[in-house]
């Protein structure tokens, strides 16, 4: 599992440890039951507080992600890809939502937005 860290990033690192972490999950690439490195291992991988993956590692735990047992390790829960992929749809309308509602306000056109999409898309 690669995990990368960018300091540019208006994200927090939590976020981009969860976010990166449950892209492997649900594109297959950790298994179910597959154990996940410790929070003091990450922590030293990627030269971060070891408080920083803990909350990333506390919020993958809240939302179903992984399961944690103590003094052995956190593990990839199993997932219901179906339920995952309509969470996934959910948050994708409303951010598209927002670029529509932004669109709207500054007059750009339906095309163009599409053109934009299809760029970054492709990228």
């Amino acid at each position: 599992m690669q995990i990368v860290i960018s300091n540019h990033s208006k994200e927090p690192i939590y976020e981009q440890i969860t976010s990166q972490i449950k892209a492997s999950i649900l594109t297959g690439e950790l298994k179910e039951g597959e154990a996940i490195p410790s929070m003091r291992k990450l922590a030293k991988e990627l030269q971060i507080s070891v408080i920083t993956t803990k909350r990333a590692y506390d919020e993958l735990e809240k939302e179903g992600f992984i399961y944690s047992i103590v003094g052995k390790g956190s593990y990839v829960a199993e997932q219901n890809l179906e339920i995952m992929r309509e969470k996934k749809l959910k948050v994708i309308e409303e951010q598209l939502s927002a670029v529509i509602l932004n669109s709207k306000e500054i007059g750009l056109p339906l095309e163009e937005l599409q053109q934009l999409l299809n760029i970054l898309y492709e990228e």
